[in-house]
């Protein structure tokens, strides 16, 4: 399901938001620096997230979403997540890619993977609104708004 774009994206993001819901289906949200695909999973970092943690050990469904802030575009995944701890066989696989981001400043003790289920085109509202819309303007207008 994690095809040639959706991977672009996720390489082309600075942060991801990562939704998830407690027992009582009280919703979480909360964003992520330390994210990237293995395979055809995505492996989230566990920095400060103990919240998210808690949440996935009783309710396993999740929903990623993450976009490329220039061009406003991105997608929304959704799937099951999985909370690999150091104790897990794949722990040192999935840990490697993730250090290559932190590149060690941020220390984290688990890793969230999520199998992808579902997959959604996140676009701006203007690319819908105007079709002849280029990203090229998008990322022009993009920059003029968050200049410093």
């Amino acid at each position: 399901m994690l095809t040639d774009e959706i991977k672009r994206y996720v390489d082309s993001s600075v942060l991801c938001w990562l939704a998830t819901s407690s027992i009582n289906n009280i919703p979480n949200v909360s964003p992520k620096e330390a994210f990237t695909y293995y395979k055809n999973e995505i492996i989230i970092a566990n920095i400060a997230s103990p919240q998210t943690v808690k949440n996935i050990k009783v309710n396993d469904n999740v929903c990623v979403s993450f976009i490329d802030v220039f061009i406003q575009k991105g997608f929304q995944l959704k799937g099951k997540a999985a909370i690999i701890t150091k104790k897990d066989s794949s722990f040192r696989l999935l840990e490697k890619p993730l250090l290559d981001i932190t590149k060690g400043k941020f220390p984290f003790h688990t890793i969230t993977s999520i199998t992808i289920e579902e997959v959604k085109p996140i676009i701006a509202p203007k690319y819908i609104l105007y079709p002849e819309t280029t990203e090229e303007e998008q990322i022009q207008n993009a920059v003029l708004q968050y200049k410093p």
